[in-house]
């Protein structure tokens, strides 16, 4: 095990929750994984910003690193799957939650969680996109497979958030015809930047509605769950589906039964943290076909671990456009 040093973000206990503070520290002080990866860059997503912000217990073993996806290089490895100079992502699977994560200049992990990088990706287009992307991808195709093909109307909430940005460029580079619903009307030539045709207003799905609404999507991508979820499904056209994957909104689903057996409406969770590793190869393996450069840095700024504490108050208020990619 290496004794060099090397920065990282560490969360610790306090008497008042707990401090988080950008340290010096070794290998020693990471888990016992058996691949070593030098993090070349991380993430920033609403779950990271719960986790600096001390909110949902989502550091469960303090002190550790937060930080739940990670990209760059193996520097060591006792898995016989991978070798130094490897190029490998890695999201999910409780990293960054109850084993230390991507906010350090290293990181030691199972190989079993660890997947190469295409050759069409990078360590920086991966965490341009990180584990949202990879989230936004999945959604897409959970509707594919269940049908909802290219041409369809499709509705993407939260669509300025880092889901829901990557998954309108996703949607419309595939031919769907794209409305993007937020709260923030000053998104909107970013969101059609991105390939919406239509910007929905947050307010209009915001309240509660009727057990059925008009017919309007085909599918839909939901990042967001409570109420607006509820309304979204609604207004779902017989046969359709709605993929969801987040609870930025709200944790609950105060619906009925209707869309489900009058209309034939399929709701579709998508989970990204255990998500088994041949879908994840497949989806990165898309996502750098389907992705360019351009679309890299539409959807991506940059920031460093300096700038994190600030980036949590923001992402929590709402006040993130796109992706955080995190110069490690």
């Amino acid at each position: 095990m290496s004794t060099e040093t090397f920065r990282a973000l560490m969360a610790r206990k306090t008497d008042a929750g707990q401090a988080i503070a950008i340290e010096t520290i070794t290998e020693a002080d990471l888990p016992a994984g058996d691949v070593t990866v030098g993090v070349e860059y991380s993430s920033f997503n609403y779950k990271d910003g719960l986790a600096l912000k001390g909110m949902s217990r989502i550091l469960r073993a303090l002190p550790m690193v937060p930080g739940i996806d990670f990209a760059g290089t193996v520097r060591a490895s006792d898995n016989p799957g991978f070798a130094p100079g490897d190029k490998v992502v890695l999201t999910g699977w409780g990293v960054g939650e109850n084993w230390s994560g991507g906010f350090a200049e290293r990181a030691k992990v199972k190989g079993e969680w660890l997947v190469k990088l295409p050759a069409s990706l990078t360590p920086r287009h991966a965490m341009a996109i990180g584990t949202a992307g990879l989230t936004a991808m999945l959604c897409v195709d959970a509707l594919e497979r269940y049908g909802i093909t290219e041409g369809g109307d499709v509705l993407v909430t939260g669509a300025a958030g880092g889901v829901g940005s990557v998954a309108v460029r996703l949607l419309s580079r595939l031919g769907y015809k794209v409305s993007a619903l937020t709260g923030r009307p000053a998104e909107a030539d970013f969101l059609k930047s991105l390939g919406a045709t239509d910007i929905v207003d947050r307010a209009t799905y915001a309240a509660a509605g009727k057990p059925l609404a008009g017919e309007r999507w085909h599918g839909a991508v939901d990042t967001v769950g409570g109420t607006i979820l509820a309304n979204v499904l609604a207004a779902t056209r017989y046969g359709g589906a709605v993929a969801a994957c987040g609870l930025a909104a709200a944790t609950d689903l105060p619906t009925t039964v209707f869309p489900f057996i009058l209309r034939n409406v399929a709701l579709l969770g998508v989970d990204s943290v255990n998500c088994p590793t041949p879908r994840r190869l497949a989806a990165w393996t898309r996502l750098g076909e389907l992705l360019t450069e351009a679309d890299f840095d539409l959807v991506t700024r940059e920031v460093t671990l300096e700038d994190l504490p600030q980036v949590a108050e923001d992402i929590i208020a709402g006040g993130v456009r796109g992706r955080t990619v995190v110069r490690i």
